[in-house]
């Protein structure tokens, strides 16, 4: 029998911890409390079920402590957190409810209009006089008496839908205490420390970077809404010593204008996924912290280790059994050839799939999909959909998703080795490559599109001379990576994200040849300058 530790065995182990578990702005409790107030809102929510039906609660929250309260009671009561996303609307959100088999949503006054599509369905909010009773009449609840494993399935994640319709990731304990302790111990936490979770916890990386390092090392969690201007204030308020991310809030944070004193904060290390060579060394010397990035997935099933010599752009080294597949053969490619100004030389036959040839991994599978669960196992394999090459000593390099590879002129290209050249220009905080239509008159293949969000004054949206001359100084810029068409945008809003920050391409591809409120720049099809292009959809701001 399974040893591993289940999410129970950890919140139980702190049962008696009369230190600070969670601060917020309206208060802090003690991890005694966090426990307690796990086993009544369990108890609470058990009345509110069918036993004959999935235990399933649906959570349309915030970053609010109900949101972890009832991820504890789920824990400590054989519950399943379903996390809904707040940034999904109408029908897709009511049906990312039904296909989970939610049999209750707990959410709160501000997004109850969310659910209006969701019949049939019982919708309770937190801040209501409904959900307030039901608590009082189950305070000083005992700890259910369930039988918990490791595999016992504890949330449903939905994918963040960067390359299609969410799925629903079944996370068991074991997918969240594993994490967790593994990573409280490398980093050190204990109850000295105070975890800052300010990612959504509708989302992986929130519970498995951010509190599960915390409960596992008995650390204070304080919980709190992202907030770029505000995230180094949080940190001195809550005493922050640890932090998570995913995506883009490195760059957003860099973004707000620097201070005298940024460094004389209390953080010591954020751990997260996704961020950019740039933003990980000039995040560590703004903040005096230090930075550890990694790749990650909702599914887990992939592993790549950041080291200590790794050379600038690669991901790191993969674990054993993790191969880059040719996905249309299922054979290993070759060795990225690079040369000595960084560019690789055999694009077509070294860029693959990252795969865990050894199996599933960490991955549970996921729930009520079984076409999307049988397109990422493959062959007893999980196919992770991410591109990548390999070079000569081992390094993997990220070169985007499935859904990123371009065929430009006959001539395969992945976005993220091009995203990584233009982030070496000092104004380009942000950069989305992808492919749109070619419009030639035969309209075959791919043509490269960019769109850059500039720092700096808002008014000057950047000489198309700097950017051609730029590029030409790119020594490993592909013979096909010069845009056709670049979109030079000003403000943060105007790049279209998920919840989680990540840029969601298919809505930029959706949007075409166009300006959206910034400028657009093309060249010549076969020339290098650029210049503004006529009938402008918006102006510069």
């Amino acid at each position: 029998m399974s040893t591993a530790p289940t999410v129970r065995d950890l919140l139980l182990g702190l049962g008696a911890a009369g230190h600070d578990g969670l601060r917020h702005d309206s208060g802090t409790c003690s991890w005694a409390q966090v426990v307690q107030e796990g086993a009544d809102r369990a108890a609470a929510l058990r009345t509110l079920l069918d036993d004959d039906l999935p235990p399933h609660v649906g959570v349309l929250l915030d970053n609010v402590p109900d949101f972890l309260l009832t991820l504890g009671a789920a824990a400590l009561g054989g519950l399943v957190v379903v996390g809904l996303n707040p940034t999904r609307r109408g029908p897709a959100l009511a049906g990312d409810a039904r296909r989970t088999d939610c049999q209750v949503v707990l959410t709160d006054t501000a997004h109850r209009p969310l659910l209006e599509d969701l019949d049939g369905v019982r919708v309770l909010c937190v801040d209501g006089p409904e959900w307030r009773d039901l608590l009082a009449r189950h305070a000083g609840s005992s700890v259910p008496d369930v039988g918990i494993g490791p595999d016992t399935l504890l949330m449903l994640i939905f994918t963040s839908g960067t390359s299609g319709d969410p799925k629903a990731v079944r996370v068991t304990h074991a997918k969240v205490a594993g994490p967790g302790v593994m990573l409280g111990e490398r980093f050190g936490l204990g109850h000295d420390d105070v975890a800052y979770l300010s990612m959504p916890l509708f989302h992986s990386n929130a519970v498995m970077a951010g509190w599960a390092p915390a409960l596992a090392q008995g650390a204070t969690v304080a919980l709190a809404r992202f907030s770029a201007s505000g995230f180094i204030a949080d940190a001195r308020r809550f005493e922050a010593t640890y932090a998570n991310y995913v995506g883009k809030p490195l760059s957003y944070v860099l973004a707000t204008p620097e201070q005298p004193d940024d460094a004389d904060n209390p953080l010591r290390l954020l751990f997260g996924n996704e961020a950019n060579d740039r933003a990980i060394e000039e995040f560590s010397r703004r903040f005096g912290c230090t930075v550890v990035d990694s790749y990650s997935s909702t599914e887990n099933a992939v592993i790549v280790q950041r080291l200590p010599d790794m050379p600038a752009g690669s991901l790191g080294r993969p674990l054993p059994g993790i191969k880059v597949l040719d996905p249309e053969t299922g054979i290993e490619v070759p060795d990225a050839r690079i040369d000595a100004a960084g560019r690789v030389l055999n694009p077509d036959e070294a860029t693959g799939e990252l795969v865990n040839t050894e199996g599933a991994g960490a991955f549970a599978g996921y729930y009520n999909d079984p076409d999307a669960e049988a397109e990422r196992m493959r062959d007893g394999m999980y196919w992770s959909g991410d591109l990548a090459y390999r070079d000569a000593d081992g390094w993997v390099y990220f070169a985007g998703r499935s859904a990123d590879w371009m065929r430009v002129d006959g001539e395969n290209l992945a976005a993220a080795p091009l995203e990584r050249i233009w982030l070496r220009h000092p104004r380009v905080q942000q950069v989305a490559v992808y492919a749109v239509p070619d419009p030639g008159p035969h309209g075959v293949g791919d043509q490269v599109m960019a769109a850059l969000l500039l720092d700096g004054d808002p008014g000057d949206p950047g000489d198309p001379g700097d950017l051609s001359s730029f590029l030409d100084a790119q020594r490993d810029l592909p013979t096909k990576g010069r845009p056709r068409w670049i979109r030079l945008l000003a403000d943060l809003d105007e790049l279209p994200r998920t919840a989680t920050t990540k840029i969601l391409k298919r809505d930029l591809i959706a949007q075409g040849v166009t300006p959206g409120r910034g400028r657009l720049l093309e060249r010549e099809e076969r020339g290098t300058d650029y210049e503004t292009t006529t009938g402008e959809q918006g102006t510069w701001r």
